[in-house]
């Protein structure tokens, strides 16, 4: 079920907030797991069972850890919740991208498994991973309340596309957590600032690139336009979704990280990654990167660590060679970042430049379905495809898209935010607010009605 859907927007969201704020506190959690896998249910029956056996695992090696003697046995039951874990993503995510990977190199023909992916198993399997990591190193509490721990994992808000809500964060508030108007406010308010970056402008920058896609009076500029529109199309899908399941989770009283703070106006590939999906970028910081040395090792060790955890950050995204050369080309970008101080020392405007500019082709990368497709969208965007600079459908289609694009770029930037930090000072203000928001859900509401949405990028992870 999506987010920005009329079945979620005026059936499930009202009927969980209505049973949640009616139920007693005791029973809070349970409200939330129920609606939480019927949320998941919708659009994944079969995949339910997966899930509660999930629960199930990491909720059993959480005791198990909580109750050894022994670090020995700490470590086994930790242990057991990885291989888990992780060979459930083996199974259902890589396992038909290693035999047909491995067919093309040795020339067989391994029968592939074929199975769906479950929506959302990259990010509940990081959650519970940091569960038991948490409880092994003594940081959280063993949660012995089952419903909780099962309201914890599959919280509807974050179920499906995050953000990574590690348990350590909301521990505390799986039991105690306040409800009153202002979180409730809030938390709208948030949730319809998200909807409105999805419906209104990441959908309409998909709507585009569909078009790029299809046309074949193709130009250098509109491959450009192209890979400029995947850029913001990818930040407001994500980060809308980001905002949607913050406020949601505001309404029912978490408090979730923030998962993005304006990447766009970084001026290194370092700072790029502390502002963007920066829930991923601490987990593996914290549960991969720190553990296996990270700066504080030689420096082959050092490189070692980089190449390994942007790897899994590229596998992390999708079983697809595109993935995996996307995730080492950040990796080599970071280290000559650190290698070349030069680069740290220019002007701003231009280390401004060389990220947008490289991060634009690394989403060409990200979005290509195959690596071909990749060298061809790279081919015309530097001009080697044999492509005339501009065509007059070029010319129509950026005067059609124009004011999207300059809504997306200014968007993109705190600017925004901060007039309307001024304005919430204000009597105007308070009057506006309200007003505009109310438009943003009649607007996004007219667009879901007639049809014109697609799913979330990050479903597919």
């Amino acid at each position: 079920m999506l987010f920005s859907s009329v079945p979620f927007l005026y059936y499930f969201l009202p009927a969980v907030i209505l049973c949640y704020f009616l139920a007693p506190r005791q029973l809070k959690n349970t409200v939330l797991l129920a609606f939480s896998l019927g949320f998941y249910a919708w659009g994944e029956p079969k995949y339910v069972l997966l899930m509660v056996v999930t629960i199930a695992a990491f909720y059993i090696c959480g005791l198990a850890i909580g109750k050894a003697k022994s670090c020995q046995w700490k470590k086994c039951w930790l242990w057991v919740s990885a291989v888990v874990g992780v060979g459930f993503l083996a199974v259902f995510k890589y396992a038909d991208f290693f035999i047909d990977s491995f067919n093309k190199a040795t020339g067989l023909s391994l029968p592939l498994l074929r199975l769906a992916l479950p929506v959302g198993i990259s990010f509940y399997t990081f959650q519970s991973l940091s569960y038991t990591v948490d409880v092994y190193r003594g940081n959280v509490p063993v949660q012995k309340n089952p419903i909780s721990f099962g309201a914890y994992v599959t919280l509807f808000p974050q179920l499906i596309a995050g953000p990574i809500v590690r348990y350590a964060d909301v521990a505390r508030e799986l039991d105690n957590r306040a409800h009153n108007w202002e979180n409730f406010c809030a938390g709208a308010r948030r949730f319809l600032i998200g909807l409105g970056k999805k419906v209104l402008i990441a959908d309409q920058f998909a709507l585009f690139i569909k078009l790029f896609r299809q046309t074949q009076a193709t130009s250098v500029l509109f491959y450009w336009l192209y890979a400029a529109a995947f850029m913001l199309n990818i930040y407001f899908d994500f980060s809308g979704y980001s905002d949607m399941a913050i406020g949601l989770g505001r309404i029912f009283g978490f408090h979730f990280n923030e998962n993005f703070n304006y990447p766009y106006i970084s001026k290194s590939i370092t700072e790029f990654w502390r502002r963007w999906h920066m829930s991923l970028g601490g987990w593996f910081r914290d549960y991969v990167y720190i553990p296996l040395g990270g700066n504080r090792v030689s420096r082959g060790k050092w490189v070692r660590n980089i190449l390994t955890v942007w790897l899994l950050t590229g596998l992390w995204h999708g079983a697809a060679w595109n993935f995996v050369l996307w995730g080492l080309f950040f990796a080599v970008l970071l280290l000559l970042e650190k290698w070349v101080p030069a680069l740290q020392k220019l002007p701003g405007f231009l280390r401004h430049g060389y990220v947008l500019i490289l991060i634009c082709f690394s989403f060409v990368l990200f979005n290509a379905e195959s690596l071909t497709q990749a060298g061809s969208d790279f081919a015309g965007m530097l001009g080697l495809a044999r492509l005339p600079l501009v065509t007059g459908e070029t010319l129509y289609y950026l005067r059609s898209y124009g004011v999207l694009f300059a809504a997306g770029i200014v968007g993109a930037t705190p600017l925004v935010k901060r007039i309307a930090l001024r304005l919430d000072k204000t009597r105007i203000g308070a009057i506006l607010e309200p007003v505009a928001l109310m438009a943003v859900l009649l607007l996004c509401t007219a667009y879901l009605v007639d049809g014109s949405f697609s799913p979330f990028l990050y479903f597919r992870f």
